[in-house]
């Protein structure tokens, strides 16, 4: 069953989350330690984050360094494919433009049609650490509605250069993300939901947003794209704040706001672990309102935050 359609047919709010595939030469154990922790509360699908390669630099010694392309966490449809023969869960691999030609996007659509993967979360993905600004690769694509362009021409049995597939599967379906508080690059909020109605009349089935922590800013964002016309799904992106580090971090990383509320509160704590149950308190509360007003899905990124979100789950599912 699509993700579109699990999300229709759940009767409560659904339940999913993001996790990384493992670095490189670490094993997919601690992979599962997560999907164990989580699986009680009857996630309906598993999205797996894609990393581009980033150059690196290894000394050779006499001032010489060589520059060298690496990925860091490879094997995304591998861990989707994993993931499904193990707890037979819909995965949903992400697919990028960002470090990606068109034939190796090519290349991973034909892996994922093989193993009867079929939803995708479909990105332009972050700029390189040595980019300035996004550079799409050579042969690649700039935005992602360039992307959802070869998906649906691969749905329709055409390859990148042209020529037609002898045999067709099950076409792909997916979602796209969104941003409350507007994407970093966008100049502001209407022209972000200008390129998100782009997203949606290319054949977006939902959007995933950007972690929040004001809510206020979500509804906002909501009545905005409506009156836009965008009637898709919008699920809400989740994270339970978790460190005192995070006051500066996740303003810099994200580009979103902390409510004043929050942050008063965890400038009161003596430790991180008093921030965490911080966050506890505050992501339920942040859940219980958007269950609340409907929303059909609640999305929640578990990088460093599975036990905060496990302690969530308890108690709003």
């Amino acid at each position: 069953m699509k993700v579109i359609d699990l999300i229709h047919n759940t009767e409560r709010t659904a339940f999913s989350y993001e996790i990384l595939p493992p670095l490189k030469g670490t094993g997919i154990d601690k992979l599962y330690e997560t999907i164990d922790a989580l699986r009680e509360f009857d996630p309906k699908y598993i999205n797996i984050t894609t990393h581009r390669s980033e150059y690196v630099y290894k000394d050779m010694g006499n001032r010489m360094f060589q520059r060298n392309r690496l990925r860091r966490r490879p094997g995304t449809v591998a861990v989707a494919a994993a993931i499904r023969n193990k707890y037979n869960i819909t995965v949903v691999p992400h697919l990028l433009c960002s470090g990606f030609s068109r034939e190796e996007t090519e290349y991973v659509l034909l892996d994922l049609q093989f193993l009867g993967v079929t939803d995708l979360l479909v990105l332009r993905g972050d700029k390189a650490k040595h980019e300035s600004a996004f550079i799409p690769e050579a042969d690649g694509y700039m935005h992602a509605t360039e992307l959802q362009e070869q998906i649906n021409q691969f749905n329709q049995g055409i390859f990148v250069d042209g020529s037609e597939m002898k045999v067709t599967a099950t076409p792909f379906s997916y979602g796209v993300a969104c941003y409350p508080e507007k994407h970093e690059e966008a100049p502001n909020i209407d022209t972000d939901i200008y390129w998100l109605k782009k997203k949606v009349e290319a054949g977006a089935e939902y959007a995933v947003t950007q972690l929040f922590y004001d809510n206020r800013k979500y509804f906002e964002f909501v009545d905005k794209a409506r009156k836009a016309g965008i009637n898709i799904p919008i699920i809400p992106g989740i994270k339970p704040f978790k460190r005192m580090a995070q006051l500066s971090m996740i303003p810099k990383t994200f580009k979103v706001d902390l409510p004043e509320e929050l942050t008063r509160e965890v400038v009161k704590c003596k430790n991180d672990e008093e921030v965490r149950q911080v966050g506890v308190e505050w992501c339920i509360n942040q859940c219980k309102e958007l269950m609340e007003h409907g929303v059909p899905s609640i999305h929640f990124y578990s990088i460093a935050a599975v036990d905060s979100i496990r302690d969530v789950a308890k108690i709003i599912y």
